[in-house]
């Protein structure tokens, strides 16, 4: 009996490979030895994309880089051969906010961090680089990521402007003398779900400005200096410059898609469909009997192409029946089912204090997995059909 794990994190309770590792031991603890569970912990292109990157074979990399309100940080990334993982919020992220998100730091904080974590696998001969953007603290539109590489920003009294957004209302020139020329030669793909355009009421600024602290005030100054921003780097490089300002996907980030779309020329990805390739998962699927998936809530936005929804289509297309493991799930049997679940184990159906179950989730997931082994124990055991 062979079952393929491959979840998502529990989101403020549990890592995808812990995850894995605890449905692991409940289904040895239920199954017995004669069961092989390959752990494939996934994502959806952002938070835990390192994860899964090193659960598939990559090699965790360290560096210290240039934090969201310009403090050093360490973060990490993964690296396989000539191509590299990297996850933005490591180095510019909103968990790295030491008191929060405020409309201070909504109009300061910079994306430089994750140009440095670029370079960084550029000096290690990356020349394929996977961007995962979530949880961004920057609204900057990826100013920080062209310093990171080399760029320079000036005012129109040649002085170097400041990390963030709201300087770039006084950009003047950019100077590209020290841009990083190995850009020019890399393959970069923006792992994102995000759709939206820079500027205006669907923009960078407008939608998500307020989840990293931008007052309405705030919002509209750093859509102007976003908007000036565009207009002098479509007169330093061209304009389509222009034109990547209103492609779909430019305003993830708080704007870093709109560079990795202009100056980097990145492809826009489903994020899970980026992990679940680089992950292999589709080719060690083959010869499974069961997938296990699951994130820490199952609901309305897991059917919007979040991680489950893609191994669930992955397992479809093997051919192996999905089930998946949640902390609580809200769709209806008729939801799951068209999604392709064949069952939902959820750690409340165990324990109704939703409290208590991210405090203890790793104990829960054992005892699911030990259910669902002693299920697949039962149904092995009487040479019947998987039907999960």
């Amino acid at each position: 009996m062979r079952v393929v794990i491959a979840p998502d994190k529990f989101k403020g309770s549990l890592s995808a490979p812990d995850v894995a590792e605890h449905l692991a031991t409940g289904l040895l603890a239920g199954f017995g030895h004669g069961i092989q569970a390959t752990r494939i912990p996934v994502a959806d292109g952002g938070e835990g994309t390192i994860d899964a990157a090193i659960g598939s074979g990559f090699t965790r990399r360290t560096t210290t880089v240039t934090g969201p309100l310009g403090e050093p940080v360490k973060a990490d990334f993964a690296v396989r051969d000539q191509e590299a993982v990297i996850e933005m919020a490591a180095a510019s992220g909103l968990a790295l906010l030491p008191d929060g998100p405020t409309s201070q730091t909504a109009k300061t904080a910079t994306s430089i961090g994750t140009g440095e974590l670029i370079r960084a696998a550029l000096d290690l001969g990356c020349r394929k680089i996977i961007l995962g953007v979530g949880g961004s603290a920057n609204t900057d539109a990826g100013a920080g990521v062209l310093q990171g590489l080399g760029a320079v920003f000036l005012d129109k009294n040649g002085n170097e402007l400041p990390g963030g957004g709201a300087a770039l209302a006084e950009l003047d020139t950019i100077d590209f003398s020290n841009f990083d020329v190995r850009v020019e030669a890399t393959e970069f793909v923006l792992a994102s779900d995000v759709d939206n355009p820079l500027l205006g009421t669907s923009g960078a600024p407008a939608i998500f400005g307020p989840q990293k602290g931008a007052t309405p005030d705030d919002v509209t100054s750093l859509d102007a200096a976003l908007s000036h921003f565009v207009d002098v780097l479509a007169a330093t490089t061209g304009q389509h410059a222009k034109f990547a300002a209103k492609a779909e996907g430019a305003g993830a980030a708080g704007g870093v898609g709109y560079i990795a779309i202009a100056a980097l020329k990145a492809e826009r990805r489903p994020g899970i469909d980026v992990v679940l390739e680089f992950t292999e998962l589709e080719r060690r699927l083959k010869g499974a009997d069961l997938v296990i998936t699951g994130e820490g809530s199952l609901d309305e936005q897991s059917l919007l192409g979040k991680t489950p929804m893609g191994v669930s289509r992955a397992a479809q297309r093997a051919g192996v029946p999905v089930i998946a493991v949640c902390g609580r799930s809200t769709l209806s049997r008729e939801q799951l089912t068209d999604a392709g679940f064949h069952t939902v184990h959820a750690l409340t159906d165990l324990e109704k204090d939703v409290q208590k179950c991210i405090a203890e989730a790793g104990p829960l997931l054992e005892q699911l997995g030990k259910h669902i082994g002693v299920y697949l124990a039962e149904r092995t055991e009487n040479k019947e059909y998987l039907n999960v």
